[in-house]
């Protein structure tokens, strides 16, 4: 699942500024690889196990599942309007 060329048209869509969109997008795709890291360190724990990993889990090949890239999603994400954001103020970024 490669991510398809992007016209600079619909970047100018939801933002007139295009650094700030690629800006957005990359802190999404950062989300999403936060997400599914915290997601895979939590189901294969248990309560009392949280602290130092002492082993590397093995992963068996014919269990590896191929996900849709953090990056590919929050470009679909943005383009069609699914992201909100907003910028900062002077006051805020003091």
């Amino acid at each position: 699942m490669g991510l398809e060329p992007i016209s600079v048209r619909q970047l100018e869509q939801q933002t007139e500024d295009i650094y700030e969109a690629v800006v957005v997008m990359s802190i999404r795709a950062r989300q999403i690889l936060r997400d599914r890291m915290v997601e895979a360190a939590m189901k294969g724990t248990r309560e009392e196990d949280f602290g130092v990993f002492d082993q590397v889990p093995e992963i068996d090949p014919e269990d590896y599942q191929e996900l849709e890239k953090p990056t590919t999603i929050a470009v679909r994400e943005f383009l069609n309007g699914e992201l909100t954001w907003h910028r900062a103020t002077e006051e805020e970024a003091e």
